[in-house]
């Protein structure tokens, strides 16, 4: 059970201590809906007097918010960690690209090794759940939603690492993956031997964890990085390539049309001389 039974102290205090710790642990996520009041407040075992002075303090500290007809929600404090300014920035500015990744590199292979130390039994629980659904989708040749549990699994790495810094360090990161501010994932997995090469990297992370191996999931996750940075400073080269062909071929299909008009001319300025 997520939420539970407050045996003393029943104050509206102490319920917002359990819920910020759970969304301040990974537990509760951004958008995860909260039970009613009614259920909660039974599940904590308070009056619904303080919950709903709980839930009030909460929402002035913007960690959930209540929408009418729907309920309340964890709110996106994730979101908060990259303003849309900067957002834009980088999507202007490719070059950042080299900077994420190698933010990446460092960040994620310090949580593989960490998650290896570290993962309980119900976090490689969802570790073996998660990979399974990558194998399925890997054998449907299912793009996006490879694409999504991709992120998912550097996430549930993440957590398994149980470094409260670390893990929403993570996610404010995976969300500009997520949102494609850096590159596009669907031509990452377009390309050729990448999806086998991408499942045998993720495997290697996924096994080392599972054997609590630290030293073969750091090298695992940077490898994986190495990887991932190689494919798309090929793809992005590829492009500009087809780019410039295309250019070339425009231009000479425009050049070819403009000699044959001029070739034509001559002949029909002498039919029309010689004509009677």
């Amino acid at each position: 059970m997520v939420f539970q039974k407050i045996s003393h102290n029943r104050t509206a205090d102490a319920v917002v201590d359990q819920i910020e710790q759970l969304i301040l642990q990974g537990v509760l996520r951004p958008g995860d809906r909260l039970p009613s009041e009614r259920e909660l407040a039974k599940k904590v075992d308070v009056s619904r007097p303080i919950l709903r002075e709980a839930i009030k303090v909460l929402e002035e500290r913007k960690l959930i918010a209540t929408r009418h007809g729907e309920g309340t929600f964890v709110a996106d404090v994730i979101g908060t960690v990259f303003s849309d300014a900067v957002v834009q920035l980088i999507r202007r500015h490719p070059p950042a690209i080299a900077d994420y990744m190698e933010f990446r590199r460092e960040v994620e292979s310090v949580a593989a090794g960490f998650a290896a130390l570290r993962a309980t039994q119900a976090d490689r629980e969802i570790l073996v759940r998660i990979f399974a659904a990558m194998e399925k989708a890997h054998d449907k040749e299912d793009f996006a939603e490879e694409a999504e549990l991709d992120v998912e699994f550097h996430q549930a790495i993440g957590e398994s690492a149980h470094n409260i810094v670390l893990l929403h360090t993570l996610r404010s990161c995976y969300r500009l993956l997520a949102d494609g501010v850096f590159y596009n994932r669907a031509q990452l997995y377009r390309y050729p031997g990448s999806r086998e090469q991408l499942l045998a990297q993720h495997r290697a992370i996924f096994d080392a964890v599972m054997r609590g191996d630290r030293e073969e999931a750091e090298a695992a996750s940077i490898a994986h990085i190495d990887y991932v940075e190689k494919v798309i400073r090929d793809v992005e080269r590829n492009g500009a390539w087809q780019e410039v062909s295309a250019l070339r071929l425009q231009q000479r299909l425009s050049s070819s049309q403009d000699e044959t008009k001029r070739r034509r001319a001559p002949r029909k300025a002498t039919e029309d001389i010689t004509a009677p």
